[in-house]
């Protein structure tokens, strides 16, 4: 009976500090990820909390910055309430959403060129070992040349018209998707197309049913980083002549050293690339779904 109430004792007081009754294999227990664990894990309010935190913390290094500035030169450093507000300003008295919706159209109409030009031709050269060969070297090559050096020769052809501004977006990310779908398309795996092959599928079946579908998602995802330098030139292509155009806006503030309105553009340029982004992560989780399942 001692030994009884002894047993049932020790089993109570380790039930009670947490650990495994004696004679027992103490439960295991996940660790959690530490903030800084190599390749850890984060789950999806994980991840919407932290960036939340990350936004707030650039606005707040912002509104740091402009009363460190010393009070004279505080106009050439607003604060990120001022920018936001004039940016509102401009929405509301000059007409800023014609302007916004300007620069939208530019860029994905010219996105949409380029993405014409690229898919094919990146997965002809991917497909087929001889076009590669023939059509790569100039591919990387043209790759170096920076889109901004076009811009002389876009004005002599084309003058200041859309179209030399929209020329000027293609060519500044049309020879780097190449290069990336290239990519994707090299990836797929060589079994998934010898095993095509034994079954008797054919070269277009090959190229368009296994090949592409396989490299689909890589392919978006390709796209969706290419749209970003789009976004990145699109001052560029607006400054030279422009009369409309979120980049016409901020070269007219820098004009009259109006510091709140070229800053005003930079974020508006940044919220609609974060929304496009989004759009593009919105559009792979439906179109693909298999390759989030997988995560």
């Amino acid at each position: 009976m001692n030994e009884n109430a002894q047993t049932a004792t020790g089993m109570a007081s380790a039930a009670d500090n947490g650990s495994a009754p004696i004679g027992q294999a103490p439960l295991f227990k996940q660790p959690r990820d530490g903030f800084f664990e190599l390749r850890g894990t984060v789950s999806r309010t994980q991840t919407i909390i932290l960036g939340f935190l990350g936004v707030i913390a650039l606005f707040l290094v912002w509104e740091l910055a402009h009363y460190l500035t010393p009070e004279q030169q505080r106009k050439f450093v607003p604060s990120a309430t001022q920018v936001t507000g004039k940016v509102i300003q401009l929405f509301a008295e000059k007409g800023f959403l014609g302007d916004v919706a300007k620069s939208v159209y530019r860029i994905y109409l010219s996105f949409f060129i380029a993405c014409l030009v690229a898919i094919p031709i990146g997965i002809l050269m991917g497909s087929f070992i001889k076009m590669r060969a023939l059509i790569n070297p100039t591919v990387g090559g043209l790759r170096y040349l920076p889109a901004a050096s076009f811009v002389p020769l876009l004005l002599v052809y084309f003058g200041p018209t859309d179209f030399a501004k929209m020329a000027l977006l293609f060519l500044g990310c049309v020879f780097f998707l190449i290069a990336l779908i290239l990519d994707n398309i090299e990836a797929v795996p060589r079994a998934l197309i010898e095993s095509a092959q034994t079954m008797g599928a054919g070269r277009i079946h090959i190229i368009f049913r296994v090949t592409f579908r396989s490299a689909a998602p890589q392919i978006l995802d390709s796209m969706r980083n290419m749209i970003a330098v789009s976004w990145t030139y699109l001052v560029i292509a607006e400054i030279v002549a422009a009369t409309d155009g979120i980049g016409a806006v901020m070269m007219r503030g820098a004009r009259f050293l109006h510091v709140d309105v070229i800053m005003g553009g930079i974020l508006t340029i940044g919220v609609l690339g974060v929304l496009t982004d989004i759009t593009f992560r919105v559009a792979a989780h439906f179109l693909f779904p298999h390759t989030h399942a997988r995560r």
